[in-house]
């Protein structure tokens, strides 16, 4: 491909793409002999109506990239301005420049467009549930350490570098200190981090969680060895973080040496405390471990419970399916309405802690299983019985077409589908039409504040 020199290009924010950055199309004039062409720029931290400055390598000849912008020369009335342009303060929260009013309106936009896109009614769509504080509202945080020592999150568009992190939109004040004292506790000890490239180093995740209601917090540090040959570092560290938080209940040391990234334990080594905490939700105790899925932001994960059981109407009358009911969040308020409760779940931890969960907070109506959601659907009634009753919450992938024909066929009279992902709510849902089920209407949630996520809650009816 031909190489031309850099340009600087003045463009103006069309939409904000996918991953939470704006998109932005500059058209190029013809030139020596061509026809123009499209450059489309995907620009981080930028709202839609903003006219931004960008620097551009070999702009003429390339047909997407993504660069940050160089500086606002017009701002969108969309900008939030009393917001400082600093990455150590606003990694992972690429909309945080948005207004939060008009962050809900751009979810409220993704939920009605993937349901039109497949033949939904879009105004079956209600507006977006917000918080009245969008801020510090995230009970876990995962950050990486750096090659360099750095410890905070990725930056955005480019996974290899990692931003150090300063202060935090979404984190609690407490993990941010935590995250100075980690930090400050590497230095001091000249503690190597992970670098990708060669898989050496010593030091590679810090996860961290607060429980909002019992104030026990845990903090797990991933290194690639054990804490043994680290004895008098793993000890000040231990001093150090509970002078400053005495209500840390669980102080690990995780070893984790698999090339991959995804967090994950060989051996572990517990510093201080339990190696779980307890939670709680909707007026139930959960136990949590480091590995455990629970709803990252408790406020808007209440305020969804509530929604679904609305939706719902149990009664004790009614026998209720929760269908990727990881530790039982959905699954034990439903449980404490319903006659009887069947939870499935494909991870057989998960399972365990659910059992526990309900256990521990006296409910006798409950039955879980450890099974992928189509293989349990196949055997459930001769097993356990009809439900009335179906409530789903699969990842961000969705169910699929096998498992929504499964439910399909399976026939209760009632759906609520929880979803994190709109797009794939809504391709799921046209499985349920030739089988007599309607929407009847989706509630959506901004679980995730200035980011491009948003949780909905569907209710389908059979007909």
């Amino acid at each position: 491909m031909e190489q031309y020199p850099t340009e600087q290009l003045e463009v103006t924010i069309d939409h904000i793409n996918y991953k939470g950055q704006g998109y932005a199309r500059y058209i190029h004039a013809p030139d020596r002999g061509s026809q123009g062409r499209h450059l489309h720029l995907n620009i981080p931290f930028t709202v839609p109506g903003d006219v931004v400055q960008v620097t551009v390598e070999n702009a003429k000849g390339r047909h997407k990239a993504t660069v940050h912008y160089d500086k606002i020369i017009h701002p969108s009335p969309m900008r939030d301005t009393t917001i400082p342009m600093d990455e150590a303060i606003c990694a992972g929260t690429p909309l945080v420049y948005m207004k939060y009013a008009d962050q809900l309106e751009y979810k409220l936009n993704m939920v009605q467009n993937a349901l039109a896109e497949n033949d939904f009614d879009p105004a079956l769509v209600k507006p977006v549930l917000g918080m009245d504080n969008p801020n510090r509202y995230r009970n876990k945080m995962e950050l990486t350490f750096g090659s360099e020592g750095e410890l905070g999150m990725h930056q955005q568009g480019n996974y290899r570098r990692v931003i150090d992190m300063k202060d935090s939109y979404i984190a609690t004040e407490a993990m941010v200190e935590i995250k100075h004292i980690v930090g400050q506790w590497r230095q001091d000890f000249d503690l190597p981090g992970y670098v990708k490239d060669t898989h050496t180093g010593l030091l590679r995740n810090l996860l961290m969680r607060q429980s909002f209601t019992t104030g026990e917090m845990m903090v797990v540090l991933y290194a690639t060895e054990g804490p043994d040959a680290y004895a008098e570092a793993a000890d000040e560290l231990t001093r150090r973080l509970l002078e400053a938080q005495p209500k840390i209940h669980s102080l690990q040391w995780v070893v984790h040496q698999d090339i991959a990234d995804r967090i994950q334990s060989d051996e572990v080594h517990i510093l201080h405390g339990r190696d779980f905490i307890y939670d709680e939700l909707s007026g139930f105790k959960y136990r949590i471990w480091p590995n455990t899925f629970f709803q990252a932001n408790p406020v808007q994960a209440e305020q969804m419970v509530k929604i679904a059981l609305e939706m719902a109407q149990v009664d004790s009358n009614l026998r209720v399916l929760d269908l990727y009911c990881g530790v039982g969040t959905f699954s034990l308020p439903l449980a404490r309405a319903a006659k009887d409760l069947c939870g499935i779940e494909i991870v057989d931890t998960s399972i365990h802690s659910a059992r526990r969960n309900a256990q521990d907070n006296g409910l006798t109506n409950t039955h879980f299983i450890t099974s992928d959601a189509r293989s349990a659907l196949k055997t459930l009634k001769d097993t356990w019985g009809q439900p009335d009753l179906c409530l789903l919450n699969p990842p961000r992938s969705g169910a699929g077409g096998k498992v929504m024909r499964s439910i399909g066929r399976f026939g209760t009279d009632k759906i609520i589908y929880v979803s994190c992902n709109p797009n794939t709510l809504a391709e799921d849902m046209r499985w349920l039409r030739d089988f007599g089920y309607q929407l009847q209407e989706v509630q959506p949630v901004d679980q995730f504040p200035h980011t491009h996520h948003v949780e909905a809650i569907a209710l389908i009816q059979k007909i």
